[in-house]
């Protein structure tokens, strides 16, 4: 299965530069199952200033919407989503949805500025 995103994960050392760790992810699901408590996103370092969570292109252009598809960049405190609008979109819809419900780890609420 090929990947549908890409997460980046961004630190600044002590001496300035960049350290930058990606992590491949193959579907929606997988996405939730790291930012649900337990799920692994409480081991991110404190160190992380950055996380882009970039959604790869699809293999075909969405023809009877093209609005759909056009490039998107939202911001969460410092999570950064870029892709397609609708992905974007429908992503964002499942944050809040899955917050309400408390189904998301403390930590990324910390990180995307909601936290309790």
């Amino acid at each position: 299965m090929n990947p549908v995103m890409s997460v980046e994960f961004t630190v600044q050392a002590a001496d300035g530069e960049f350290k930058e760790e990606s992590v491949a992810i193959h579907d929606p699901e997988e996405l939730f199952a790291f930012v649900a408590p337990g799920g692994g996103c409480e081991q991110i370092p404190s160190e992380v200033g950055e996380i882009n969570i970039i959604f790869l292109k699809p293999p075909h252009a969405n023809v009877s919407n093209p609005v759909a598809d056009i490039a998107a960049t939202l911001q969460l405190g410092m999570v950064f989503f870029t892709g397609p609008l609708a992905e974007i979109v429908q992503t964002s819809q499942e944050i809040l949805d899955k917050a309400g419900r408390g189904e998301l780890a403390a930590a990324f609420l910390g990180s995307i500025g909601a936290g309790r």
